[in-house]
């Protein structure tokens, strides 16, 4: 089978497309034939060898996979042959066949394409969970979305609409990106590439403050973003794109009772009933036309390079996907 693997941490250009062997699927896996793989930012760190956890060499990325069950391994009995399928993996995404555990799996349903349903995985559970799970977004309330053109932010601004948030403030980079935003659900938009964004996010939540704050750049972001906060606000941390980890000042936190929560999304993956419940509501919500995924961009898998590439640079919108 073809797959795209890397024997070293470097640019791009160490991605190479290699003939593996075909793996065949171990008591209660079964073997998916690969139809659409989500491209993502941890699939860059990976191959600079950046990510959370050590990545071993050679590695093929990819950790986000649409396909079809092909074969399956001795025990699973829950899981037909022909079936579509999404679900997560630890690694080797980037091929034309994979091999998960069948209690990973989530029925793709009619009229959801392989496209958008790898699109939902990582950033719709993140958005999902970051909004729900851990900020606990109320009727009426205010929410900060920073780069929301960007895959989580995309979903995390429809989400917000959906959980009825009051007031949805979006950030980008770019005019573009912003009415993106508005387009998605946004009330207003905010340009942080701009000295003052600060004061313009006070200014759309008529100077009260928000409540809840999605933030995934660390360094000077988070900072201000904690600046933007009303009392009882919770900021939830879940990246740190700048390569500046945030950084806590406790007394700031105890003057208007805020609350700065972590977001892994490893960790909620350790439940899987949490992850079935809410990747079917995702699902649900797709197939009834109330959630749009933005497919910004499809390549076929020997062009993983240019994916890597065009995300890193930051020219797309929306979910990058490859197809073997």
């Amino acid at each position: 089978m073809k797959a795209i693997q890397f024997k070293e941490y470097g640019e791009a250009d160490v991605l190479n497309e290699v003939d593996l062997q075909t793996p065949e699927p171990e008591t209660n896996e079964v073997l998916i034939e690969v139809k659409a793989i989500g491209v993502n930012f941890a699939d860059t760190a990976r191959r600079r060898g950046e990510y959370v956890v050590p990545t071993p060499l050679p590695f093929v990325p990819g950790a986000e996979v649409a396909g079809v069950v092909t074969k399956k391994g001795e025990g699973v009995t829950d899981v037909q042959e022909g079936e579509r399928v999404v679900t997560l993996v630890e690694s080797g995404g980037y091929s034309e066949y994979v091999t998960a555990s069948a209690s990973s799996l989530i029925p793709i349903p009619e009229g959801v394409t392989d496209e958008e349903a790898v699109a939902l995985l990582l950033q719709g559970l993140t958005a999902y969970h970051l909004i729900s799970t851990m900020g606990r977004l109320e009727k009426g309330e205010t929410i900060l979305i920073h780069a929301a053109a960007g895959g989580v932010g995309a979903l995390a601004v429809q989400l917000a609409k959906h959980f009825q948030a009051g007031n949805i403030i979006a950030t980008a980079s770019s005019e573009e990106k912003l009415q993106f935003a508005k387009d998605l659900g946004a009330d207003a938009g905010v340009d942080y590439t701009k000295p003052d964004w600060k004061q313009d996010v006070l200014d759309n939540s008529n100077g009260k403050g928000v409540d809840v704050a999605l933030e995934m750049a660390g360094g000077e972001v988070f900072e201000e973003t904690l600046k933007t906060m009303r009392a009882f606000g919770r900021v939830l941390t879940y990246g740190v794109a700048s390569g500046v980890p945030p950084q806590l000042n406790a007394a700031s936190l105890m003057n208007r009772n805020l609350s700065v929560i972590g977001f892994f999304l490893p960790q909620i993956m350790k439940y899987p009933e949490l992850v079935q419940k809410s990747m079917k509501e995702l699902l649900t919500l797709v197939q009834q036309k109330q959630l749009r995924l933005h497919i910004g961009g499809v390549y076929s898998l020997s062009e993983a390079r240019d994916a890597h590439k065009d995300l890193e640079n930051r020219k797309t919108m929306g979910k990058l996907v490859l197809k073997p």
